[in-house]
């Protein structure tokens, strides 16, 4: 009895994709066929035709597995909402996906509270910052209209002006002197007095 595994069992399904006419060739009235492929991101089907064609279609999308239904309507579209797994952790999404991209951190928000004041995105006047982890478990403070706006700081916001640009945000910078205010616009970072 032989002890070797037969791989190809595994990516049966990608290679029954393979050999079928290219989407993007037949709107065109050519003859390209899909071919399985591997890249830097993973394995795709690309076109025969390539680089005539660059149809590709990813085969392993990470877009976020359902882990359990939510039985709450998505603001957004009314469908229901759904707890996913991504390559960033969990997080809840719409089960429309792709078609409503509405998402939510499963972490609550926290209630600001006297020195846990709301601050306002400086980028886009219309959301607010919060405390956010990244896939690393590092702190950092995002605008939660992400991801219309991706405005985001690594250190502790703070409501103040920039007294060289006039930045509507300063962070917490922690240094040998001690906690100091700097600016959070990258192109100044200035210090404040």
């Amino acid at each position: 009895m032989s002890n070797k595994i037969d791989h190809q069992l595994f990516s049966a399904h990608e290679h029954a994709l393979e050999h079928q006419a290219c989407p993007k060739c037949q709107a065109q009235g050519l003859a390209g066929e899909l071919s399985l492929r591997h890249g830097k991101h993973g394995p795709f089907l690309g076109c025969t035709l390539y680089p005539q064609c660059d149809y590709i279609k990813p085969l392993h999308q990470n877009d976020g597995h359902i882990v359990k239904e939510l039985g709450v309507p998505c603001p957004e579209c009314g469908h229901e909402l759904v707890l996913r797994q991504g390559r960033y952790g969990m997080f809840v999404g719409c089960s429309h996906y792709p078609e409503c991209h509405h998402i939510e951190s499963i972490d609550a928000p926290a209630e600001p509270s006297e020195d846990n004041v709301a601050i306002a995105c400086p980028e886009c006047h219309q959301g607010q910052l919060t405390e956010r982890k990244s896939r690393f478990g590092k702190l950092f403070y995002a605008c939660d209209r992400y991801p219309k706006c991706k405005f985001a700081v690594n250190q502790p916001p703070v409501s103040g002006e920039c007294q060289v640009c006039g930045f509507p945000l300063l962070v917490e910078k922690h240094s040998a002197k001690g906690q100091q205010l700097q600016c959070a616009a990258r192109r100044c970072q200035a210090i404040q007095s």
